[in-house]
């Protein structure tokens, strides 16, 4: 199995930047895709980024330029760096594992993002 742990949400004003953390632990090597996606209030949930185990980066439309993913294998560790926020990109962030046991989810963090 694999869990992992969010960290690094908070209130930031529009235009500032914030860095998410996403801890991986377990059977990290079956991890073969990790991935942040958000929910807003009263929204379905949105993929924002993956990143593979190979490196290859996928952004929603809405992010790109914005946002940054990238991880640190030596810490197990998933960033999703935020710059440039708007007020619309206020949500609960997940992070997402796909691996050789299947999907799992972390327990999300709260960024809010004021005018």
């Amino acid at each position: 199995q694999v869990q992992l742990v969010e960290s690094g949400g908070g209130l930031v004003q529009a235009g500032g930047s914030l860095r998410l953390s996403c801890s991986t632990s377990g059977n990290i090597f079956s991890i073969f895709i990790m991935g942040w996606y958000r929910q807003a209030p009263g929204k379905e949930r949105e993929l924002v980024a993956t990143v593979t185990t190979g490196g290859s980066r996928n952004y929603a439309d809405s992010v790109k330029d914005r946002f940054s993913i990238s991880k640190d294998n030596a810490k197990n560790t998933v960033y999703l760096q935020m710059n440039s926020l708007k007020p619309e990109d206020t949500a609960v962030y997940y992070c997402k594992a796909e691996s050789g046991f299947g999907s799992v989810w972390g327990q999300g963090t709260q960024v809010t993002v004021s005018s």
